[in-house]
């Protein structure tokens, strides 16, 4: 099959068509293309997150015509709202013409932060974490091996000295931590909290 995101008529085509059309472009086995027709159950969701008393259905659409560096794409949108899809496969169709897309990232890395407070002597406090370095990179990692393993963890470490802060002589240690594709807010807090004691 042709694996270009370029696919005319997709909007003519009945649910089963449009269905059968992506699970096919997308190589997606029966029970895959099965997921496609039924909703997120209760028991599931809260697995997911917490406190959960339902779900909320949204229509899963996809947008054609993505051309993203150089590679073909069909962009799953869950969305209520009407021509938002069309929108957004008219402007790839539009962008395709001229080469499509072209994207880059930063690297995935998040900054967590560990404030000491009532510190004396600064400086020899900032050598200290310094030191340190390689213990607190090992303390984190540990709390991730998962993310450690696909090429994360901890990546840096910065520290500061704030001698005039309105609570007094503070030390604050930014813990520069790749997340890979996690989102990352846990990760990095629950690192921080680990090497807390330590640099305490």
């Amino acid at each position: 099959m042709n694996k270009s995101s370029r696919l005319p008529g997709f909007y003519k085509l009945s649910l089963k068509e449009r269905v059968a059309l992506v699970g096919e472009w997308a190589g997606l086995t029966e029970e895959e293309r099965a997921i496609l027709e039924r909703s997120l159950g209760p028991a599931q969701a809260d697995r997911m997150i917490e406190n959960v008393v339902g779900t909320c259905a949204l229509p899963l659409g996809i947008a054609v015509n993505f051309l993203i560096n150089g590679r073909d794409y069909l962009i799953p949108m869950a969305i209520e709202e009407p021509s938002v899809v069309a929108g957004a496969s008219h402007a790839a169709k539009l962008v395709r013409q001229g080469g499509g897309f072209v994207a880059e990232s930063t690297e995935p890395l998040m900054i967590g932060q560990v404030q000491v407070l009532g510190v004396d002597d600064l400086k020899r406090a900032a050598r200290a974490v310094l030191e340190a370095r390689e213990d607190i990179f090992a303390l984190a990692d540990a709390q991730h091996p998962t993310i450690v393993r696909l090429g994360g963890g901890a990546k840096g470490l910065e520290v500061r000295e704030l001698p005039d802060s309105p609570v007094g002589p503070m030390l604050v240690l930014h813990l520069l931590y790749d997340t890979r594709d996690a989102m990352g807010a846990n990760a990095v807090n629950t690192a921080c909290e680990a090497v807390a004691p330590l640099i305490e």
